[in-house]
């Protein structure tokens, strides 16, 4: 749907003061909100130079988390209603959602705050995307900002249909090995895609294997099990998405089938 038109007398002018930048750039990437994902994700804001932002970040850093205003520049409109990536099957109205198919598309996310390096902000515990153009940025006020005991409307009973994960040791070993050469998201991403409904093939990249289930992640596939009386979800192991002809060709689109060949040779425990 079409952004709602607006005379000019409407019209509100926002210049991006800066670019995030991230490890994480499709939109199945992102975790589904920055602090309800217990795994950790770096990113970084780079502010534009030139502009006095040097002297607008002093005191900033003496803040343990921040908020982070920017905007959705994945979608080009937006929808009324739209479905969660939590919770039932059912669509909501996307104002009682924090779903980015928005009128206006501006996001809203609290990190922690790491350290400001001149005009450069490392944060952890993100949901945005590689490139997101950053709007603004303030402080976390917890006296503020909190408000534990609020109500929550259709998100109240929640917790009740996540699901447990569990990784093997196996699998702990793969994914460790593979964040230590440049896929730090791959944790994070299973447990995104798989605490709530880890059966649905509609919004997951899913294919039934012999005696479980298989989740692809860019070109890496994870095999996984489920249990549906104690509602968890057994990673099994981490295999490559290539075969071995894949790998015997000399074209490497996404510029990591060296990493694939190493996996393969590399033993693992069982």
């Amino acid at each position: 749907m079409a952004a709602p038109a607006r005379g000019r007398a409407e019209m509100i002018p926002l210049s991006p003061i800066g670019i995030f930048r991230t490890r994480n750039k499709y939109p199945y990437e992102a975790r589904r909100q920055a602090a309800a994902d217990s795994e950790s994700s770096e990113g970084e804001i780079l502010l534009h130079p030139g502009r006095g932002f040097e002297q607008a970040l002093e005191d900033l850093d003496g803040f343990e988390r921040i908020w982070i205003i920017y905007q959705f520049h994945h979608n080009d409109g937006w929808k009324p209603k739209v479905m969660p990536p939590r919770g039932p099957r059912q669509k909501r109205g996307v104002f009682a959602t924090r779903a980015p198919y928005r009128p206006n598309p501006l996001g809203l996310s609290c990190v922690r705050l790491v350290k400001v390096e001149g005009l450069r902000l490392l944060v952890e515990g993100h949901d945005l995307l590689d490139e997101t153009p950053v709007l603004d940025i303030k402080p976390y006020l917890p006296y503020a900002d909190a408000f534990p005991e609020a109500r929550v409307g259709w998100l109240e009973n929640i917790e009740a249909a996540r699901w447990r994960i569990e990784f093997s040791k196996l699998a702990s070993e793969q994914i460790a090995w593979l964040e230590a050469r440049g896929v730090p998201q791959l944790r994070g991403f299973i447990r995104g895609q798989l605490e709530f409904e880890p059966l649905d093939r509609k919004r997951k990249r899913l294919s039934p294997r012999e005696g479980g289930y298989r989740l692809s992640y860019r070109t890496w596939r994870v095999d996984f099990n489920l249990d549906q009386e104690t509602r968890i979800v057994q990673i099994e192991s981490i295999k490559s998405g290539y075969s071995k002809t894949d790998l015997n060709a000399a074209d490497d689109p996404y510029e990591d089938k060296e990493l694939h060949r190493r996996f393969a040779t590399r033993t693992f425990t069982r």
